[in-house]
């Protein structure tokens, strides 16, 4: 399958735009704030995971409030933790993997957090898109593309990838998108795909690329 590159950068470019109507996505919006944090950072991309926005943002807050560093929240014991985080979904599941990061980064890591997608891997509860997305608003990286279910979606529907997959098209769009949007994709098609380009009945009447885009696999009935 062959993609224009310059089309995905038009779209790029138009979504950049677009976007700015939308507030941020929570763990964007917490690494903002937090740009000399790349802990706090960790662990609200652990906490966001199949969580709402909303929900991520007040748990960390909560957290935050009471432990900050992997010193201190490593002191707090599992309970304790779930009750902070309580309710993003799994929390129970997260608050285990938060207990074991910061004894992991204590003992293998000096406290920080790591600087590589291979480290950053070997801790609990992190996954590939957790891991570059650490990598991107922690470490400031621009060599990676954080995929996530929106991003999935939307770039199937696109007709940039073909793939069945997150990770398959993670891999896939390394080939496609240009370099120097590679760490922009995660905060411009998951903004979108909250606001407009929605898995059901996405709002394609209000698009702003709606004429660039294909809608492979979406009806005509949940337009």
């Amino acid at each position: 399958m062959k993609v224009d590159p310059d089309r995905v950068e038009q779209i790029l470019r138009m979504l950049r735009l677009a976007i700015r109507r939308y507030e941020e996505p929570a763990v964007e919006k917490i690494a903002d704030e937090r740009t000399e944090d790349a802990f706090q950072v960790l662990i609200a991309t652990l906490l966001s995971a199949r969580t709402q926005d909303a929900t991520t943002y007040a748990a960390s807050e909560r957290l935050f409030a009471k432990a900050r560093t992997p010193q201190t929240l490593g002191k707090l014991t599992v309970r304790q933790i779930e009750r902070l985080i309580y309710p993003v979904s799994f929390y129970r599941n997260k608050a285990g993997h938060i207990k074991q990061t910061c004894q992991l980064l204590l003992d293998r890591f000096g406290g920080g957090v790591p600087k590589t997608l291979e480290e950053l891997l070997t801790l609990p509860g992190v996954g590939r898109k957790t891991a570059n997305l650490v990598l991107i608003l922690a470490h400031r990286s621009r060599k990676n593309i954080c995929v996530d279910t929106h991003v999935h979606r939307i770039s199937n529907r696109l007709g940039w990838v073909r793939t069945r997959t997150p990770e398959q098209t993670e891999r896939a769009l390394y080939g496609v998108v240009p370099p120097r949007w590679w760490a922009d994709v995660n905060l411009f098609l998951v903004t979108w795909g909250q606001q407009v380009c929605r898995p059901v009945r996405p709002r394609c009447s209000i698009c702003a690329i709606s004429r660039l885009c294909p809608r492979v696999g979406v009806e005509a009935r949940k337009i």
